[in-house]
């Protein structure tokens, strides 16, 4: 079970935090610790592979989820995209690195999604380059308003792990 391996790995924690957006939250998600392991990618890629429907791409924001996206990429022989937060200021200013062909449908893939603010910006890059996208799916949904923000723009998502069977699991582990 993937939560059971994320817990143990260190990777989620109960406490006091302040997420990047400055909000306070009551847990942390830090798959970085999990998805530089192997065996834990290859699992991810193996679950992630049965939702691939007609995708001709997988793309992953920089920096979490390009290894996702190439792991899930060698396990079912897809080519993937990695598409950047901001656009490069020198040589061709590429926002989406890899070749993408009007049309061609997208699965986009990510560790770990609140809002989706980031997803959503690269979704609309990848649609700018006339990329077809419909679905993203993600280890970890916070479930902070990204499935509806996704929703609104068409995208549907799929999580992998359940927030409240990490905090179940981390829970357990909590020292009183």
């Amino acid at each position: 079970m993937l939560e059971e391996e994320i817990v143990d790995a260190g990777a989620f924690k109960l406490g006091d935090f302040t997420l990047a957006s400055g909000r306070k939250s009551d847990y942390y998600v830090d798959l970085r610790v999990v998805i530089t392991q192997p065996k834990f990618l290859k699992k991810v890629a193996r679950a992630m592979s049965s939702y691939i429907g007609d995708a001709e791409k997988i793309a992953g924001v920089e920096l979490g989820a390009v290894p996702i996206a190439a792991a899930l990429s060698l396990e079912i022989d897809i080519p993937y995209l990695m598409i950047r937060k901001h656009r490069k200021g020198h040589g061709i200013g590429n926002i989406v690195e890899g070749g993408l062909a009007a049309g061609e449908k997208v699965l986009f893939v990510e560790d770990t999604v609140t809002t989706a603010g980031s997803l959503i910006r690269a979704i609309a890059a990848v649609r700018e380059h006339r990329g077809l996208v419909d679905k993203a799916i993600v280890i970890v949904d916070r479930e902070e308003g990204a499935r509806e923000a996704l929703a609104g723009i068409d995208v549907e998502l799929i999580s992998l792990a359940s927030i409240d069977k990490l905090k179940e699991l981390a829970g357990q582990q909590r020292v009183p």
